[in-house]
């Protein structure tokens, strides 16, 4: 059973393996080779990695003969993007990003109620179906194996100790949607004001944030940081492929909310678009993504990957969604100002 575990989580790694190259070889057969028509083609902006959601597309290609147009990048930069389109929306549907993310640019989706709505946990779902979950996310602390001894991180209060003062690799809120999940997470775990706790936080990092939440596991492998906040199922990931890392849920508590997708108001290929939001939480994504990849799912019907900290082991704390949407914008405006005080 030891073994089993395990060796489950590299199954991911051949999974992609598979898949590599699939990409390119259809970028190399270029536009003339089919040109679908306009009742199948569907435009998706999506800020999951190519190894995530190239099977999944792939897959719904050819089950329904759509073709889908992709545009890569971060959730923030996406996002500010379909606002500018809104008059004339290029994009059909956005394919991940944290749902407080979603919530905030609600103005620009339009609400639709899944296939399969009844399957999914009432807890992770949007009160008015703005948006879709795809799965669940917890926040987590990750140090290098190497350079902290073990035992040393266990909670959100251990990042403020001396030793790892500037050596915190975190994402900027700005730019990362899961950098400002895990802002607001810590605020709500550490149990003091939000004033203290972004003051305490910005100066634990000396003012010094990194661009992407990609950094942050390259950054505490390699060493340049010592500790990090990132997500569950990037941080098993790594771990997968050898990186320095430990993985740890903070004891003070943390957040599990859900990525998701949403219909893009307006979308020109609206019909398609709900088909693909149906097929990100049918069973069989779903299921996929417990059995091969690192993430929880949103079903009530899938069970958990077996290498996963079972929930009712994670002291987790009740996210309020709508505080975060309501207070994004004084959040981050404190959060800048702050951390321009701690790095002068």
């Amino acid at each position: 059973m030891r073994y089993r575990k395990y060796f489950a989580l590299f199954i991911p790694l051949i999974f992609t393996l598979l898949y590599s190259g699939c990409l390119a070889a259809r970028q190399s057969q270029g536009s003339s080779v089919f040109t679908p028509g306009d009742n199948h083609r569907l435009v998706i902006y999506t800020s999951h990695k190519y190894e995530l959601y190239w099977p999944i597309i792939k897959e719904f290609e050819e089950r329904t003969g759509i073709w889908v147009d992709i545009v890569e990048g971060g959730t923030s930069e996406l996002l500010d993007r379909i606002a500018r389109e809104a008059d004339d929306p290029a994009a059909d549907l956005m394919f991940g990003g944290g749902v407080e993310s979603l919530e905030f640019y609600r103005d620009y989706f339009s609400p639709y109620t899944c296939a399969d709505t009844g399957s999914i946990s009432s807890h992770f779902r949007s009160p008015d179906d703005l948006w879709t979950p795809f799965s669940l996310l917890p926040v987590v602390l990750i140090y290098n194996t190497k350079l902290v001894p073990h035992g040393q991180i266990t909670g959100w209060i251990d990042l403020f100790e001396d030793n790892y003062r500037g050596r915190i690799a975190f994402a900027n809120p700005d730019k990362s949607g899961s950098g400002f999940t895990e802002l607001v997470t810590l605020i709500e775990a550490m149990g003091i004001s939000r004033d203290e706790a972004l003051r305490a936080f910005a100066g634990a990092l000396a003012g010094r944030q990194l661009d992407d939440s990609g950094s942050v596991l390259l950054a505490v492998s390699e060493g340049n940081d010592l500790v990090g906040v990132t997500l569950e199922e990037t941080a098993i990931q790594r771990i997968a492929f050898g990186y320095d890392i430990a993985m740890v849920y903070p004891i003070e508590g943390t957040s599990c909310v859900p990525d998701g997708s949403a219909l893009v108001r307006g979308a020109v290929n609206e019909r398609n678009a709900k088909l693909f939001l149906d097929f990100t939480v049918s069973r069989d994504v779903q299921k996929l993504l417990s059995d091969r990849y690192y993430r929880r799912t949103v079903r009530t019907d899938v069970g958990q990957p077996i290498f996963l900290e079972a929930p009712e082991d994670i002291a987790l704390i009740d996210y309020d969604i709508d505080w975060a949407i309501r207070n994004r914008e004084a959040i981050l405006a404190d959060w800048n100002l702050l951390l321009g005080e701690a790095a002068s």
